[in-house]
């Protein structure tokens, strides 16, 4: 059976879904699976969340531009759902803009590499254990909704 195409949602440009692709290609080679627009507790919504075999959970919010970096300063609030925080930006980017406090990943659709690891925060037990639940919950959907698209309607 042919892999399924997933449908494009219209709100990442060219440019961050291939630092999405390489971001995730990278999440990978470290053991991690992930999933792309989860949407957390607080209503905010994280590019790419990612879950290891330890119960590690690493948040990567992409920018795509100096433009989407000033635009958008909802990552702070991220920290509370993540043991680190990343971004993922594409190489035409000045890296030295990103905050020192968070991990730093520069990617393309190929590949990814770490610039720079933050300083772990580990999050208490009971929200790990939603947010873990959760994201198993959100990765069973989305795998039904692929093999059953009108499962939802």
């Amino acid at each position: 059976m042919p892999a399924p195409e997933l449908p494009a949602d219209g709100r990442q440009s060219d440019t961050a879904l291939l630092v999405q692709r390489g971001a995730c290609r990278l999440l990978r080679q470290f053991g991690f699976s992930m999933l792309t627009e989860f949407t957390l507790a607080s209503g905010r919504r994280a590019d790419i969340i990612a879950l290891n075999e330890a119960g590690n959970l690493w948040i990567v919010e992409i920018k795509s531009s100096l433009e989407d970096f000033r635009s958008d300063l909802k990552w702070q609030e991220y920290r509370d759902f993540c043991d680190r925080l990343y971004f993922a930006i594409p190489q035409t980017m000045d890296p030295e803009i990103i905050p020192s406090e968070a991990g730093l990943i520069v990617a393309d659709g190929f590949g990814a590499d770490v610039l720079r690891h933050p300083e772990e925060h580990v999050i208490h037990g009971s929200r790990r254990r939603s947010l873990t639940l959760a994201f198993a919950r959100v990765a069973a959907s989305r795998l039904h909704g692929l093999y059953d698209p009108l499962a939802n309607s």
